[in-house]
């Protein structure tokens, strides 16, 4: 009896410690596994840098840290600064033309088949209605801003947590080989045989949601600069940047791409416009159809819906960088169970002799 009442006493101690760490380190748990998921996907370049510096950690962690922060952070605090500002400014201009009713439909309206001369004649109704184009305006503007400003407060949030993360990337990459020998050391103790298959499945999934996610995003992000600087659509450059970061959430391209060919059929330029539908339609979006399945598809068949639940769910409970770890999580998981039930599906398969020969 006074066994037993130990036993559950350390019990009780335990989950109290593992409950006491998990609340302290919880607020830092979402930089924590993006760090991780990074410093997985890019171990083979720091152990080449490494090699590079002769063995010197600190260098080797704070270079890979900064190139970190130079490509990623940085480039995404100015699309979420840029996002805000350009917003509020473009918001204030169209609600400045829409109270002088300043606005007049662009010339390809009244020639779009079927429907050109209805939409043309509700866009008079509306110019020439004060009212109505106010009550429109507040129903339409004022949702979309507040949709676009939380968008770059949402990128903002996202800087900070990876801010973070690029500093708890230094620690792990400098101390990666030891904390790697203590995770074997506990996998062996937990799954026996088991953990060196496991920890391999893990690391190959990893890697290959991560180059999947980023791979199209870059392949993306460059196509479709090619297009805005062909079509002549201003900040082509920053656009590419936003596609990239848009390319990460399921459909997000087309709202980059879409709203580049609808600010060119108002310019009038409807043969621009056209291009740019076709571009995106074919291209920027082809590459998403083609690259994300070819790269992930090598370390783990995972359907399009888990990829889909992985961000959304993902964003939802980490904010911004739950975009990498949502989909990593759902996909080392379907991983596992895959091997999980591969591996029950063998000792079926297997006579009973052989069985016996392996005890």
């Amino acid at each position: 009896m006074e066994k037993r009442f130990e036993y559950f006493a350390q019990l009780a101690v335990m989950f109290i410690l593992v409950a006491g760490c998990f609340l302290v380190l919880r607020p830092f748990l979402a930089a924590m596994m993006l760090a991780a998921v990074v410093c997985v996907s890019t171990w083979p370049l720091y152990l080449w840098l490494l090699r590079r510096m002769k063995g010197r950690q600190n260098a080797a962690a704070f270079t890979m840290t900064l190139f970190l922060t130079l490509l990623v952070i940085l480039p995404l605090a100015l699309a979420a600064y840029s996002l805000t500002d350009n917003v509020t400014a473009f918001y204030d201009s169209v609600r400045q033309a829409v109270e002088t009713g300043s606005i007049e439909p662009p010339a390809w309206l009244g020639k779009m088949p079927v429907v050109g001369a209805s939409l043309e004649a509700y866009w008079h109704l509306i110019a020439t209605n004060r009212n109505e184009m106010l009550a429109l305006a507040k129903r339409l503007l004022e949702p979309s801003r507040d949709f676009l400003l939380a968008g770059g407060i949402l990128l903002g949030q996202g800087v900070m947590q990876m801010s973070l993360a690029a500093f708890v990337c230094f620690f792990f990459y400098r101390d990666g080989a030891a904390l790697m020998c203590f995770i074997n050391a506990a996998m062996d103790r937990l799954l026996g045989s088991f953990a060196a298959n496991v920890l391999g499945i893990i690391n190959n999934t990893v890697r290959g949601v991560m180059y999947g996610l980023l791979g199209t995003g870059l392949a993306q992000g460059f196509v479709a600069t090619i297009g805005f600087a062909i079509a002549g659509v201003p900040a082509a450059l920053l656009l590419g940047v936003a596609t990239f970061l848009f390319s990460l959430i399921p459909v997000g391209p087309p709202l980059i791409w879409g709203t580049a060919a609808i600010w060119l059929f108002y310019q009038g330029n409807t043969g621009w416009g056209i291009f740019m539908l076709l571009w995106g339609l074919f291209l920027i979006s082809g590459v998403d159809n083609v690259v994300k399945p070819l790269l992930i598809s090598r370390s783990s068949k995972m359907p399009f819906i888990l990829i889909l639940f992985g961000v959304m769910g993902g964003v939802l409970t980490f904010g911004f960088v739950g975009v990498f770890i949502g989909p990593t999580l759902l996909a080392v998981g379907f991983s596992l169970a895959q091997e999980w039930t591969a591996c029950g599906s063998r000792k079926e398969l297997q006579p009973a002799g052989s069985l016996e020969t392996q005890i």
